[in-house]
């Protein structure tokens, strides 16, 4: 188990930089997919990417929204795309209107609503698919897929000649898998988990665990739309993924103070899936 220094964390092939810290900041980037979950206030790592996945619309994730349709357009890049709850397109489309007015300049912007199930292609063999989560406010999550072709059971062993054959032949050889890659759920209570059966199934799933300790009851964190580390505990063994990644913890705690506090709630047997991402 880790808390990573500085603002970048790698596993496998994946890359993501980014804060996340419960009310101050969350915006968790994918530079070879330039895309991002969230923009906290616009950070400058943020400004070159081209989708961006607005899991809801409270400030310390979404503030970022027009300072980076700014900044693009100031550096004459094509608008990006930003991904959103249905609700936040009226209210965030008014506020650019007035910095345009503001401004005395007209921005050029996608705003693009989401529901369940959505899916929107990213290159030629990945894209994300939207999920339900449980927030104080309308909210969604994003799970990123890869596509991969693979042979199919009854062929597999055959020579390549015998394969080119069946080809020859206009025989679909092949099969298509389809891989929840990268999980990621915004600010939402434990029930995101039982939303769609592939986030647990997610190589790498990054959730909300804001409270750590008994300064907030699980009665709590779900007033406020929030996850208890003490509601992941019990269901951390249904959870496929490869990495199961801790955002959004409260600035009450320090860094050390909560990862002390996730090692002695965490089983020891999961310490090596376990990651604390960083918020400072």
């Amino acid at each position: 188990m880790s808390v990573q220094a500085g603002e970048s964390w790698s596993y496998s092939k994946f890359k993501f930089h980014g804060l996340s810290l419960s009310g101050i900041r969350t915006a968790i980037a994918m530079p070879e997919l330039s895309l991002s979950f969230d923009v906290a206030q616009g950070y400058p790592y943020l400004l070159n990417l081209k989708q961006y996945f607005i899991t809801h619309g409270h400030l310390d994730h979404a503030a970022g929204v027009p300072y980076i349709i700014s900044q693009k357009a100031m550096n004459s890049q094509e608008p990006g795309k930003f991904y959103m709850p249905p609700s936040l397109v009226e209210p965030l489309d008014k506020i650019m209107k007035l910095w345009e007015q503001i401004e005395g300049h007209q921005y050029r912007y996608e705003f693009i609503p989401v529901k369940p199930d959505d899916e929107f292609q990213i290159n030629g063999n990945t894209y994300v698919k939207v999920f339900p989560t449980t927030h104080r406010i309308e909210s969604y999550g994003y799970t990123v897929f890869e596509t991969v072709k693979k042979l199919k059971k009854e062929y597999v062993g055959l020579s390549q000649e015998e394969i080119i054959e069946l080809r020859r032949k206009h025989i679909n050889v092949n099969e298509v898998h389809e891989i929840p890659m990268v999980s990621f759920t915004g600010d939402t209570q434990i029930e995101f988990l039982d939303s769609r059966d592939w986030v647990k199934k997610s190589k790498i799933l990054f959730l909300e665990a804001t409270y750590l300790d008994e300064r907030k009851t699980i009665d709590q964190a779900r007033q406020w739309g929030h996850t208890h580390i003490d509601e992941i505990i019990p269901r951390l063994d249904e959870i496929e993924s490869e990495q199961i990644v801790f955002i959004h913890a409260s600035s009450r705690y320090s860094d050390k103070e909560a990862l002390r506090l996730i090692r002695e709630k965490v089983p020891q047997r999961l310490h090596n899936r376990v990651v604390l991402y960083p918020g400072r």
